[in-house]
């Protein structure tokens, strides 16, 4: 009986996603080869997507016992467990009151929230601006843009991919990158720049200028400053709306609370650093935003339930009512991991992620890589206030020591050290080759992440973590240096 009941929640774990949720492999990981399983194998790859815990996945077997859960489960009872998981996030983060939440199967579906909180500010629709396309989700310039991002919704409708959804306000969309083509970060005062002159031609053509923050980007960035955020609200007011991608998750509660202060929409998911697993979203929307929500359009039917957005949100749209088993596992993991992290005392965190930060840099050198820097170099000083964004991540250029390993060739060493039982997370394109040889081509990385499950497993070690971590990056170094010699 009991593996039957694991193989019941592994099951429903893969349900009630989009096509990157299914199994696609015959271990039964998805595409990302993230396992609705534990298992052991070497990984730090929260950047990307978890295997779940096995703490985690016990919690959910008891879970899925207790409230004899199955995929048909009824709309009335995904309304009460959604209840309650808003509850415990307002609780574990300390949100500021009246505070509302939506959920959405996946951190790329919530942009969709982002564009419906600020729909019909504006007589000609939204003019988007995407940070760091190359540092968020791969499929968010497609729904940040107001379209399906895949050939099907968590709803399993069929959809086209790059089509409008319906009922949206027309969106216009353009991107500001972060760094530089030689990986640097520029500083925040060219990023606000760049915003102000897309705020100016959005409010010259009628639209309303959505501003993306990264909080915790792909590899730790967190721009532009809060500062710079005060000024551009000093200079315009309600005539600018702004989202904070903080999807990795890597992110504090006094963060998240001080842009919510400032009417912005927060976006986090429970699939990175949170530890749980893939996938699973949620957006904090502020009082005074959720206060001028307007209608829902039509193809928000075709890409959430009614439970998953807030009651108070006026519709004229009829939601499904029918209910999803398979997020609601996934976020009841996932809060499970942020309640066992958030109870941990700081002086702990502190010390495993300094740990961590030693062994993981320890084994750069040891590869012949370079750390990419997750601040812009007018802020080396200050990087260090931020050590969940900063210090849980650490994001390797392969090429060095003669090496010249370009983005593909970097998620072909990934797939080898995977066979392996070593899993990272995917390369993230930072930089590019500036020499004659390889001339515009992206430089290949590779992201060694720790996530929150496998901190409280660390702090729970004592003396022996040191260890533990000094000896989990000779596997993954080992790994790699298998991964080049097999060419």
């Amino acid at each position: 009986m009991q593996q039957d009941l694991h193989k019941a929640v592994s099951h429903l774990l893969t349900l009630g996603g989009d096509e990157r949720i299914v199994p696609a492999h015959e271990d039964g990981t998805n595409k990302y080869f993230s396992s609705p399983f534990p298992r052991h194998t070497v990984t730090y790859a929260s950047s990307t997507a978890n295997d779940i815990s096995q703490p985690a996945f016990s919690h959910l077997c008891q879970f899925v016992a207790d409230h004899e859960m199955t995929p048909d489960m009824p709309g009335t009872d995904y309304a009460g467990h959604l209840s309650v998981l808003r509850s415990r996030i307002a609780s574990a983060y300390g949100l500021p009151q009246g505070t509302e939440i939506a959920f959405s199967a996946s951190g790329t579906d919530l942009e969709y929230i982002a564009l419906h909180a600020f729909s019909g500010r504006a007589p000609n629709g939204i003019h988007n601006v995407l940070l760091g396309a190359d540092e968020v989700g791969s499929g968010c310039i497609l729904s940040a843009a107001g379209q399906y991002f895949a050939a099907q919704t968590a709803l399993s409708l069929p959809t086209a991919k790059a089509q409008p959804v319906p009922g949206l306000s027309p969106v216009s969309l353009s991107e500001i990158s972060v760094r530089n083509g030689f990986g640097e970060a520029f500083d925040s005062a060219v990023i606000v720049a760049a915003m102000r002159s897309e705020i100016e031609r959005a409010l010259l053509a009628g639209k309303f200028p959505l501003l993306h923050v990264v909080h915790g980007s792909k590899t730790g960035l967190i721009l532009p400053h809060l500062d710079d955020i005060d000024a551009l609200i000093t200079q315009y007011g309600d005539s600018v709306g702004f989202v904070v991608d903080a999807c990795q998750a890597r992110i504090t509660s006094p963060a998240i609370g001080a842009y919510l202060m400032r009417g912005a929409v927060v976006l986090l998911t429970g699939s990175k650093f949170m530890g749980g697993p893939p996938f699973s979203g949620f957006a904090l929307v502020p009082r005074a935003t959720a206060q001028r929500i307007a209608p829902l359009g039509e193809g928000m039917a075709t890409i959430f339930r009614r439970a998953e957005l807030p009651e108070s949100w006026a519709s004229d749209v009829s939601l499904p009512d029918s209910g999803n088993a398979g997020l609601t596992l996934r976020l009841a993991a996932a809060l499970f991991e942020l309640e066992r992290f958030q109870a941990l005392d700081f002086h702990t965190i502190a010390r495993v992620v300094e740990q961590f930060r030693t062994a993981s840099l320890a084994l750069v050198d040891r590869i012949g890589g370079t750390r990419v820097t997750p601040y812009p170099f007018a802020d080396r000083e200050s990087a260090g206030a931020h050590p969940i964004e900063m210090r849980t991540l650490t994001t390797v250029d392969l090429s060095g020591e003669g090496r010249a390993i370009d983005f593909d060739g970097a998620t072909a060493i990934q797939l080898k050290m995977m066979q392996s039982g070593v899993r990272l997370g995917q390369p993230v394109k930072c930089a590019r080759f500036q020499g004659p040889d390889m001339a515009g081509k992206v430089r290949g990385t590779l992201r060694i992440g720790i996530s929150m499950p496998q901190m409280v497993a660390l702090a729970g070690m004592g003396d022996a973590a040191e260890a533990q971590l000094d000896a989990d990056m000779a596997v993954i170094g080992d790994a790699f240096e298998a991964a080049i010699a097999a060419g």
